[in-house]
């Protein structure tokens, strides 16, 4: 008898053993497996379970969270959402996020491991930490004057800080409200469609995702490019430039709003805008030189983000000379955000020193603790 009890025994503990293997096994290895799967519902649940972080405009919230009782419990609330739509963008619980609300998403819900001195038990215990903030660095009154100054114009506008790249207004109109988008009821999904179907676009986001042909504001860049290169030596000295330019290789004539531009200097040139002056310079440069002298204000960069992404500008090579005279006027097929050519004129006024923009001054707990100062020059 008391062998088989020996052996029953023997038999229960090697099933304890597998069970404990198996917890393991489930718990361990294949927690991240049951986490991604889609038909887990826990992880949204617990999302928003909680109130999200803020984000912050001159240290008071534009954002907050409202507790609706549902399942999907706190839902995202916004103060003056227009103004700050192209900033803040949405957090829905049916479509997601955008912008901030997007690239900050680990610390404003709470799951970025550096929000707590012990991420490897956060992970553990499946605990949350509290929704931390994102401190902008918008200047609230810089934001309300251009967004006013819109009105209902269809535009947008980039106001940066020259010596560090803060954004200080980043404004896209029309708007919308991103309150609307919160919440699962079926008002949600009638504001998405609505906004999308818009024919004025309120969603898209003008001042980053938009480009447009520059125009004369790229003049700038032309008038660098002949300086860097040496093809101007003298800013007074006369540049030989016929008025009208007849476009290399072609019939085409550039004429003038002015008179006095023919031969004109490039100071002059600069300050009455001369086409004929700049679309012969951009030919003498040449387009290697053209697009290094533009590639050093930003355009071309591909991977800049503030830190949400930012659509490129671009000032393409592959063109003939009458196809380069074009383009260092502006025209042709060079096109730029708002927010690019709001980097040359702040390029400008710090001395011909380029800083990258940035949005975000630094995150925290919920505390206030930092967490990260992003992009913050050394």
């Amino acid at each position: 008898m008391t062998r088989y009890i020996r052996h029953a025994a023997a038999f229960c503990a090697l099933l304890l053993l597998a069970l404990l293997v198996n917890a393991a096994r489930v718990q361990i290895v294949q927690a991240r497996t049951y986490d991604e799967n889609p038909a887990n519902r826990r992880h949204t649940i617990a999302r928003y379970g909680q109130p999200r972080g803020d984000i912050l405009v001159g240290g008071r919230p534009v954002t907050g969270s409202e507790d609706s009782g549902e399942q999907f419990r706190y839902e995202r609330t916004y103060k003056n959402g227009p103004l700050y739509a192209p900033v803040t963008g949405f957090a829905s619980q049916v479509y997601g996020t955008a912008f901030l609300e997007d690239a900050a998403d680990g610390v404003l819900a709470g799951t970025d491991p550096a929000l707590s001195p012990f991420p490897l038990w956060n992970d553990l215990a499946r605990a949350r930490n509290p929704g931390g903030h994102v401190v902008t660095t918008l200047d609230a009154a810089a934001q309300q004057a251009a967004y006013s100054g819109l009105g209902s114009r269809r535009g947008a506008v980039a106001a940066l800080e020259p010596s560090t790249g803060r954004i200080l207004a980043l404004v896209s109109t029309p708007s919308y409200d991103p309150g609307e988008l919160s919440g699962t009821d079926s008002a949600v999904a009638r504001a998405w469609a609505r906004l999308n179907a818009a024919a004025n676009r309120p969603m898209l986001n003008r001042a980053v995702h938009q480009t447009y042909p520059p125009g004369s504001t790229f003049k700038v860049v032309t008038a660098a490019a002949a300086l860097d290169s040496g093809v101007v030596r003298d800013v007074d000295a006369p540049t030989e430039s016929p008025d009208p330019y007849r476009l290399p290789g072609s019939s085409a004539r550039l004429t003038n709003e002015v008179e006095g531009c023919a031969n004109a200097s490039l100071r002059y040139a600069f300050q009455w805008s001369c086409n004929t002056v700049f679309a012969g310079l951009g030919v003498k440069v040449g387009p290697g030189d053209m697009r290094s002298t533009a590639a050093g204000f930003g355009f071309n960069d591909r991977k800049l983000g503030i830190p949400f992404r930012v659509s490129p500008s671009t000032f393409d090579t592959r063109v003939d000379d009458a196809q380069l005279a074009l383009s260092s006027i502006g025209q042709y097929n060079t096109r730029a955000t708002p927010l690019q050519m709001a980097m040359v004129a702040a390029a400008v006024a710090n001395h011909g020193s380029v800083r990258m923009p940035r949005l975000v001054e630094r995150t925290t707990t919920d505390d206030g603790d930092t967490v990260s100062t992003p992009g913050a020059p050394g």
